[in-house]
């Protein structure tokens, strides 16, 4: 059995990196973007497409190119397929990230703090 050795140190291991650099590298990997793309588009969401929409659709994942939205509805999935190329130039312009090109959207159900405390019409 080998036991483990470290290298040398190089000089620039030995300098601090920044935190980014490791995300990206990571992100990378994964065949997502950089991080900063993942957290304008994550975090500006409201922004992009307004606080209504966005009550009912939240970006999930960015994957080589593909932005993931799920929604609580059907109807939400059709509006946001329809507004697709609108929705792609809007993340351009709020986010000024162009590392999304296309959009998926997934009808997951309805978020359980809507659904919470609700009864089914005719007493069920």
């Amino acid at each position: 059995m080998t036991t483990w050795k470290p290298s040398r140190p190089r000089r620039a291991d030995i300098e601090p990196r920044h935190l980014a650099d490791s995300l990206d590298r990571a992100t990378r990997r994964l065949g997502a973007p950089r991080a900063a793309v993942l957290t304008e588009v994550f975090s500006r969401w409201e922004q992009v497409v307004g606080c209504d929409v966005a009550a009912h659709a939240q970006p999930t994942s960015l994957r080589d190119g593909v932005l993931v939205i799920s929604v609580d509805q059907p109807a939400w999935a059709s509006q946001l397929r329809f507004l697709g190329t609108d929705l792609l130039a809007r993340i351009q312009d709020v986010t000024g990230c162009s590392d999304v090109a296309q959009i998926q959207v997934k009808v997951v159900g309805e978020p359980r703090s809507r659904t919470r405390g609700k009864t089914r019409r005719g007493g069920v």
